[in-house]
């Protein structure tokens, strides 16, 4: 397959991911989530989804109670590149300048110089980010979608990989900022982290009052191999049919009286990413039905708002989202979907 190559020798894809390219990113993908979970018990899934997410180019928000790993799962995927990270405290008094960065006066040289903020780094996490004022949040949105902050009118580009991982407290609300829609539609997956289990616990317990941290991981892949990771799953087949599948699905979340907004064209983009992303972590060079399926709540679900009286009548948008994807026919079980 043609390829071109990058610092350290390592190539990247330019057409479709072969076998060969395939079971690399599923090897990558598994000794990252292996090395995190050396200090994260218990959840596979959900570090498993993290990783996928970086890997994809997208973005994560943790949303859970404190205390059940949200900013150690963050720290843990950045310690396991070999890359920079940045920490984002979020609070009211955050300024977008902060975030992005602000063009100091050099005396010396008699001229402006650009000062990078902290969204310069592979692994950037917003904690607490319901915290920050809507004008310190909404200086994330340009960068989270295009990989670049404007500042005097100059653009600056971040550097590749880069993933936000954005933390909030679902159970907390005094002094915070709700995220608006289009901040939300920003992140690719919604994730909960949740209590672990008996075992996985006493684990923890034993480990971290044995001190272990997250200082004692090491990097186990390059920055480099991220984006290869990025290039080959973007070679990982969708057929016309899993596109319209996927398009089928995010349109009939727009058509539900029990929502007054459904899921964004950019949805159904992250969608078709993610399930790329999960199909060659499968070791597969094609997505399928059940790719799509497994991605389409943690993709999906942050992006349906409730009317009011529905919620007040029980619905809940994962439960719209189940009745969404038993209703529309799988491709190639029954006739297509109009």
């Amino acid at each position: 397959m043609p390829a071109h190559e990058l610092n350290g020798g390592c190539t990247v894809p330019e057409e479709l991911a072969t076998a060969a390219d395939v079971a690399w990113f599923a090897e990558r993908c598994d000794r990252i989530v292996r090395n995190i979970e050396r200090l994260i018990r218990g959840k596979t899934d959900v570090v498993r989804l993290a990783v996928l997410c970086m890997a994809a180019e997208g973005h994560v928000l943790i949303d859970d109670v404190p205390g059940v790993g949200k900013t150690s799962i963050a720290k843990a995927l950045a310690g396991s590149i070999e890359g920079s990270m940045r920490r984002i405290q979020c609070t009211p008094d955050l300024l977008p300048t902060d975030v992005t960065g602000v063009q100091i006066w050099n005396a010396q040289r008699q001229e402006f110089e650009f000062q990078p903020g902290a969204v310069f780094g592979n692994v950037v996490l917003a904690d607490e980010v319901n915290r920050a004022s809507p004008k310190t949040q909404s200086a994330l949105l340009e960068v989270m979608e295009e990989g670049q902050v404007t500042v005097d009118g100059v653009s600056h580009l971040v550097p590749r990989p880069f993933l936000v991982i954005a933390t909030q407290n679902p159970v907390e609300h005094g002094g915070t900022y709700d995220l608006p829609e289009a901040q939300i539609d920003r992140f690719m997956v919604r994730l909960t982290v949740g209590y672990p289990a008996h075992e996985a616990e006493v684990e923890i317990v034993t480990n971290r009052s044995g001190g272990q941290s997250v200082l004692d991981l090491t990097p186990v892949v390059a920055s480099d191999d991220v984006v290869r990771m990025t290039a080959i799953l973007r070679g990982v087949h969708l057929t016309p049919t899993i596109v319209d599948y996927i398009v089928t699905i995010t349109a009939a979340t727009r058509r539900l009286p029990e929502l007054r907004l459904g899921a964004s064209p950019r949805a159904g983009i992250a969608l078709a990413v993610a399930a790329q992303a999960h199909a060659a972590a499968d070791s597969r060079t094609f997505v399928t039905p059940d790719d799509v399926k497994a991605l389409a709540p943690y993709v999906l679900g942050h992006r349906l708002l409730l009317r009011p009286e529905a919620e007040l009548g029980g619905a809940t948008a994962p439960n719209l989202l189940d009745g969404i994807l038993a209703s529309v026919p799988v491709p190639g079980l029954r006739p297509a979907y109009r």
